[in-house]
């Protein structure tokens, strides 16, 4: 009988990895190739100098608009997205059978939107936790109740 190859993704809005786990000891090992990291520059030096400027519907008064969107958050979203094509790629090649998906709730909520329907039938578990500065040797403890001995 096939052993089900899992995977455990581990991100945030501007780092992921992938690492496998393999056997009963739950050694994890960097999957090749997939770390992602985005540069996110502070909102301040994303988007304009200024604000735009209107005027008063009378008067003379101007004063500063804020934009509609915040384009940090923007960032972490395409981000998600670009992590969400990436794993429907390797679905694709069947490099994995089972997803574990570690990332703050925000994260979370942001790959449950980008994640096909063929990924979304592959995640096992979910996290709301940011282990993306552990080092893969600790994260078993974190979730060590989600795979039984």
């Amino acid at each position: 009988m096939k052993t089900a190859k899992t995977w455990i993704l581990i991100a945030d809005g501007a780092r992921a990895r992938l690492a496998s786990a393999e056997g009963h000891g739950m050694a994890l090992h960097l999957v090749e190739k997939f770390e992602f990291r985005a540069d996110h520059s502070p909102n301040r030096e994303l988007g304009r100098d200024r604000p735009a400027r209107v005027y008063e519907s009378h008067g003379a008064t101007r004063h500063g608009i804020e934009p509609k969107t915040d384009a940090h958050r923007e960032l972490k979203r395409d981000f998600s997205e670009q992590v969400a094509a990436a794993l429907a790629e390797h679905l694709s090649r069947k490099r994995f059978d089972r997803l574990v998906v570690v990332a703050p709730p925000v994260m979370l909520g942001d790959l449950r939107t980008s994640l096909s329907e063929a990924v979304i039938a592959t995640v096992v578990a979910e996290v709301a936790m940011d282990l993306t500065k552990v080092p893969n040797s600790d994260v078993p403890r974190y979730i060590a109740d989600l795979f039984p001995a």
